[in-house]
């Protein structure tokens, strides 16, 4: 056996504040002193140098040495506790309006995870895979979020079949709640999100008789793609920051709480959070 060292390319100060997260919920467990195999700023470094890289669980517990059931139980303990500090849709859209946001973009992205047997009936009446998205010709989850004029992710949404297309992922998870607020901040989106209603804005689509479009719409179409671009810095951040989201390989029912929680880290290394 050949043992090695490393470093983890993230602030100490973010280590600190996953380690008061975990105190706290140690503290109100009950926990007693001594009882942990790790202690709170260890299981830390060893859950942020998981979401920072990915990897075999157990392997990178072994590092630690922690057990394999062990290593699963602290990371579902990081992620917990990650979750929790999540801003929810409504506090994420106060909070926005507040900083006087002049709009919000909306997008979707797919995290990949392994294959999974669900089924579900689609709109032909077939029995399809229900994690299998078309889109990328692979298992996946679907994410909405919600991101700033900067393209930094404000909020993002629980995880659905990678089936799901953006439209309905949307009227199911945001559009209810964010109509009173589209006044002051539209939505800008990409030609997926058509027909979402108003005040989300959707480039408009080339005539499928093969007319070009006016001069203004073609303008607008442009002004829009290059203001909406920016939310693609967000997916980039989250998922080449925090790699565990490039492919999650626990059950798809935590990719959602993954997400939000590499969400709550990017958010503290942005000064979002102290």
């Amino acid at each position: 056996m050949i043992s090695y060292r490393a470093i983890l390319d993230v602030p100490r100060e973010l280590v600190s504040y996953l380690s008061r997260l975990l105190k706290n919920e140690r503290h109100r467990r009950g926990t007693r002193k001594s009882t942990r195999k790790c202690s709170t700023w260890w299981q830390a470094v060893y859950g942020l140098t998981w979401f920072r890289n990915g990897g075999d669980i157990a392997t990178l517990g072994r590092g630690f040495g922690l057990s394999r059931s062990t290593s699963y139980r602290y990371l579902d303990e990081v992620i917990d506790v990650l979750t929790e500090q999540a801003p929810g849709l409504k506090a994420a859209l106060d909070r926005a309006h507040a900083d006087g946001l002049t709009h919000l973009i909306i997008d979707g992205t797919l995290i990949g995870i392994d294959r999974v047997s669900e089924k579900k009936t689609s709109a032909k009446g077939e029995q399809i895979d229900a994690w299998y998205s078309g889109k990328a010709h692979a298992f996946a989850a679907g994410i909405q979020a919600l991101l700033a004029p900067d393209g930094l992710p404000i909020w993002l949404s629980d995880a659905l079949p990678g089936s799901t297309h953006d439209l309905t992922a949307a009227r199911e998870q945001v559009l209810d709640v964010i109509r009173p607020y589209l006044k002051d901040m539209p939505l800008l989106a990409d030609p997926a999100y058509e027909g979402a209603g108003h005040g989300v804005h959707t480039p408009v689509k080339q005539p499928a008789d093969g007319r070009e479009l006016d001069i203004d719409t073609r303008t607008r179409n442009a002004l829009l793609r290059s203001l909406r671009c920016l939310g693609e810095r967000g997916f980039a951040l989250l998922k080449q920051r925090w790699r565990v989201l490039q492919h999650v390989s626990l059950s798809p029912s935590r990719v959602g709480d993954i997400a939000k929680s590499a969400l709550v880290l990017l958010h503290f290394e942005h000064g979002k959070i102290t």
